[in-house]
């Protein structure tokens, strides 16, 4: 069974940070990976195959960053994020797993879900938002429907993206100081820290039950998000075995000669404010002025 890599402190005391990847490895490397990842969804794509992967760890683990590396250079139109919202009334009284299914994917379709039905393994159950009764559903019927999934022909991989508690509160304490990020934050997350242990006793009792043979939990350290970003996308290109597909060559037409078209009078338009021009001007910056045939 897959263990948790995130450790507490110790009594020699607080631990350091780990060492980051270095930045221009890291992005050489991850732009490799990114263009391997463009040829697995081409792939996906020509043979209607269909790939769930879940996202899942504590609060601020970097789960949010890996995803939007794994998409940044996908078409949104196959490649799909899944941040469902807290349920609504209506929802709590359907099975637990009925919201996830309208999300699964379509041949030729991928679908990332950012936290995924094993909330109700950890902050639920932490929390105290399910029952006992709820959460021992769970986990005796969560690794029947992951079966029911492979078994009709989806890809499923999941991910925990392990961070220590050292590291959790020093992103915790950037995010409150950092406005562009503050929303990433709430008091249940906040309330995470009081109850570090009680979500690990969780995590590893969901383990137990979930880590199955078909679909295992593959842990990533995560204190270097460089480092969990690659090691992840790298992970998840090996499992997966995909070929390159050869596509059609394309090559630009020349463009038709004009037929006497005439464009509609700019004054008849109304045009966005030139900000940037603002901007630069303010900073001291030459100022290349629009012409009309850049409002085109």
């Amino acid at each position: 069974m897959a263990t948790d890599t995130g450790s507490p402190r110790t009594k020699a005391g607080r631990k350091g940070k780990v060492p980051r990847l270095d930045k221009d490895i890291y992005e050489a490397e991850l732009l490799r990976l990114q263009e391997q990842l463009v040829e697995m969804q081409t792939w996906i794509k020509e043979t209607d195959h269909r790939l769930v992967v879940i996202f899942e760890g504590r609060d601020a683990a970097g789960k949010g960053g890996a995803i939007k590396r794994v998409t940044e250079y996908l078409s949104p139109r196959q490649a799909q994020i899944v941040a469902l919202p807290t349920p609504t009334e209506r929802q709590k009284t359907q099975w637990y797993f009925q919201r996830y299914v309208e999300h699964l994917p379509a041949a030729g379709e991928i679908r990332l879900f950012d936290r995924s039905w094993y909330n109700r393994g950890g902050v639920e159950r932490v929390m105290g938002y399910c029952t006992p009764e709820q959460h021992r559903r769970f986990l005796q019927q969560c690794p029947v429907f992951e079966r029911m999934l492979m078994d009709d022909g989806i890809i499923l991989r999941k991910y925990w993206f392990s961070v220590s508690d050292d590291e959790q509160q020093r992103r915790f304490a950037s995010r409150l100081e950092d406005p562009m990020r503050r929303w990433k934050l709430s008091p249940t997350d906040l309330e995470s820290l009081t109850r570090w242990e009680d979500y690990s006793r969780a995590k590893d009792e969901m383990f137990v039950h979930t880590d199955i043979p078909e679909a295992r939990w593959n842990v990533v350290a995560s204190d270097d998000k460089r480092s969990a970003r690659v090691n992840m996308i790298a992970h998840l290109l090996a499992s997966i075995s995909y070929e390159k597909v050869e596509l059609p060559t394309l090559s630009m037409p020349d463009r038709p000669g004009s037929t006497g078209y005439q464009r509609t009078d700019r004054d008849l338009q109304l045009p966005v404010p030139d900000h940037a021009a603002e901007v630069a001007a303010t900073a001291g910056k030459p100022v290349r002025r629009r012409t009309r045939e850049d409002m085109s």
